[in-house]
């Protein structure tokens, strides 16, 4: 049986539950406080080097980090990765994007709010994150009007890696009044077969 090293609060651990539920696999969690340090241990460390969540521990022993990698590997031969290699390249598009245009803005300004509470020292930042993530925002709002999912018509794991953080957004400061394609998304992954929330 899989097991996943995560925490349930951090949008990129999610994306791998989430996954997990659509496939219907069974696995077992075991939960990880990044803020107690957990990531940084000798244990920890000797699962994933870089000393961060997710890790994948497969049933031969080995692991798997970096969400967006572990997501290419479940999805595998499923319906939520393409095979069509124009579809797929499209698939990684949407994934890099997510962890250079989007997670770095709306997940950091989630931490900064929800985990630490505002700290004055991390204001300016704050602010920076708010103006990039927008940017991030209107870049899927404009794909979302046109199109049911990120890619076409066919709902994949580049929804599944930017549903994450999009999802909790608000949590971070973003109103997401002002992205009704994206508001309508939010609303068609949800009721995917096996969905599962956050929490």
């Amino acid at each position: 049986m899989l097991k996943v090293y995560g925490d349930y609060l951090s949008g990129n651990c999610y994306k791998i539950k989430l996954m997990l539920h659509l496939l219907g696999w069974e696995y077992q969690w075991h939960p990880i406080d990044i803020l107690k340090g957990d990531t940084q241990t000798a244990e920890f460390l000797a699962l994933n080097p870089n000393g961060k969540i997710p890790v994948v521990e497969l049933e031969d022993g080995t692991h798997l980090w970096e969400s967006n990698a572990i997501l290419n590997y479940l999805a595998d031969g499923s319906v939520y990765l393409p095979t069509e290699p124009r579809l797929r390249t499209q698939v990684l598009q949407w994934q890099f994007f997510e962890q250079y245009s989007h997670e770095p803005y709306v997940a950091v300004a989630r931490f900064i709010q929800r985990y630490q509470g505002m700290p004055t020292e991390r204001a300016d930042e704050y602010e920076v994150c708010q103006v990039r993530g927008h940017k991030a925002l209107r870049v899927m709002e404009k794909q979302l009007q046109a199109t049911s999912y990120l890619v076409g018509e066919q709902f994949s794991i580049a929804d599944i890696a930017l549903y994450a953080y999009t999802h909790v957004a608000d949590e971070g400061g973003f109103d997401l009044s002002a992205y009704p394609g994206i508001q309508a998304w939010l609303q068609r992954v949800s009721q995917q077969k096996g969905y599962v929330g956050m929490l």
